[in-house]
């Protein structure tokens, strides 16, 4: 049987890096909404957000949620600080390790 020029065979290897790329996307994208999400969540701690309203609500326990290993890690003067120091290294890592893990399934 004759091949195509460019046809190397290896169609399931084909579709499987296809699955792999769309899985990192998805990774991605989660990676970005986690991020957001805990960015979102320092600059309502440092804006004095009303913590009364159901979406700032929903938006700080989302965040206190993910942070939750990071909350301690630094101890800094004033509740403003330790949220941003804190919480901005979450975000720093979970973009770290969101990225690494996406770049894996790309190759």
């Amino acid at each position: 049987m004759r091949r195509w020029r460019g046809d190397r065979g290896g169609g399931a290897g084909r579709a499987a890096r296809k699955g792999l790329w769309g899985l990192a996307r998805i990774v991605s994208l989660i990676t970005a909404l986690v991020v957001g999400l805990i960015v979102i969540g320092i600059l309502l701690t440092l804006l004095e957000a009303n913590k009364g309203n159901d979406i700032v609500k929903a938006v700080l326990d989302a965040g206190k949620f993910l942070v939750g290993p990071f909350e301690n890690v630094f101890k800094p003067d004033g509740a403003k600080a330790k949220v941003a120091v804190n919480w901005g290294l979450a975000a720093v890592i979970y973009a770290i390790v969101g990225g690494l893990i996406a770049r894996l399934l790309r190759r």
